[in-house]
């Protein structure tokens, strides 16, 4: 019984999928819109910057404040 009903539920979501995949409409995104202007596109520096080393320095920064002001008691 447990098998027929996964076989049933993995025929559900792959039935379901497809249809969300068949009914979506292209995202058209070759047209531009009125007032659509995309501006300059990011370098590999500023990109590895702004998606890489800004959220590790924000991690380290927030994980040692963390440390520093825990009030814990230390004994283990």
């Amino acid at each position: 019984m447990d098998k027929k009903n996964a076989l049933r539920a993995g025929a559900l979501a792959a039935g379901t999928t497809l249809m969300m995949l068949l009914m979506t409409s292209p995202a058209l995104a070759l047209t531009r819109d009125d007032g659509d202007y995309p501006g300059p596109g990011l370098s590999v520096g500023e990109t590895l910057g702004l998606y890489v080393a800004a959220p590790l320095v924000l991690f380290a920064i927030i994980a040692g404040l963390v440390m520093a002001l825990d009030k814990s008691d230390k004994r283990v």
